[in-house]
């Protein structure tokens, strides 16, 4: 039998990403094209333990048999899950999946990510640099290939600064000053705000109980972009954000050379309102940084670090919590 140096005909690899949207699978051969893809409205449970590894099975075994038929592959090498709050959560994820793997799938080498892990690897690949994760909440990510460095990514509440959810909390805001005529407010984002939500004074009543509250502060973010154009306000806005994303960056790229920078995920969807005065900050506060778009996505990422362990080649700083590796015989 091949070992996992030479997956061959047949040797597949798995890729999972794991977020708050629901479940991403990929299943292929190393090196040989790309690889099949199923998904999941139903994101994997988090409770007591952390992210619930019983939940994550029941979803995974049935989409992974469908990919396995669909492909041909007989046998899966390696594995890697990127599942966000890994690093904090995913202590029963490390304790349990590697022997569910090999129990239910036959892998032999399995890696658990964060998904900022696998989003850096996604958009540069296993290259020193830095990478910003930024779409409902925000992370950073850098490392010089002998560990990682990390900034921000500390949720809505105390963090995630420039982040979708900071720039639409940030936008309502305005919104609400405009409403109450104080200072700093925007009518413009007042009545957008009022269009998508109602009237103002209700708002807080609307939002504040809800889970997902986050995400709806994040679905305002487009609006604040929509206006920047002609709105003082919301375009001060996006520079404040554009300058908290060159902060994070600038706080985990390497000192050396000239490392690449990429802007990763839902964020970058909001066009030049904010990507024009990111690339300024950059280049301010990291001049040795040479920004570069991202490659691909934390699916496409965990897809290349399942190549790289399947091939015995992985790179990237295995450090047990941003990203651990089990080999089972």
């Amino acid at each position: 039998m091949r070992g996992p140096a030479d997956p061959g005909r047949g040797h597949g690899i798995l890729a999972v990403d794991s977020g708050g949207s629901g479940l991403r699978v990929a299943v292929g051969t190393a090196g040989a094209g790309a690889p099949a893809e199923l998904s999941s409205a139903v994101p994997v449970r988090t409770g007591e333990r952390g992210i619930d590894p019983k939940h994550l099975m029941e979803q995974l075994v049935p989409m992974v048999r469908a990919l396995t038929a669909r492909t041909g592959i007989e046998e899966l090498t390696a594995a890697v899950v990127g599942a966000a709050g890994t690093a904090t959560l995913g202590e029963a994820l490390r304790a349990e999946i590697p022997e569910e793997f090999t129990r239910a799938f036959g892998v032999r080498t399995t890696a658990l990510a964060a998904d900022a892990v696998t989003a850096y690897t996604g958009a540069l690949g296993a290259r020193a640099g830095a990478v910003v994760a930024a779409g409902t909440g925000l992370i950073a990510l850098g490392t010089d290939l002998t560990g990682w460095q990390r900034a921000d990514g500390w949720g809505h509440l105390l963090g995630d600064c420039g982040s979708g959810a900071w720039i639409g909390r940030a936008g309502l805001e305005a919104a609400l000053r405009a409403h109450d005529g104080r200072p700093g407010g925007s009518a413009p984002l007042l009545a957008r705000a009022e269009e998508r939500f109602g009237p103002m004074p209700a708002l807080p009543g609307r939002l504040y109980p809800r889970p997902d509250r986050a995400a709806v502060l994040a679905s305002f973010a487009p609006e604040v972009a929509a206006c920047a154009e002609h709105d003082p306000v919301a375009a001060h806005l996006l520079r404040a954000a554009a300058r908290h994303i060159a902060e994070s960056a600038a706080a985990v790229c390497p000192a050396g050379g000239e490392p690449p920078f990429a802007l990763t995920g839902g964020l970058a969807r909001l066009g030049p309102p904010l990507l024009v005065p990111l690339a300024e900050e950059v280049a301010r506060r990291l001049p040795q940084a040479r920004q570069v778009d991202a490659e691909g996505d934390p699916l496409h990422g965990a897809v290349r670090m399942a190549a790289d362990l399947a091939h015995g080649r992985l790179a990237l700083p295995v450090d047990g919590m941003l990203l651990s590796v089990t080999h089972r015989a």
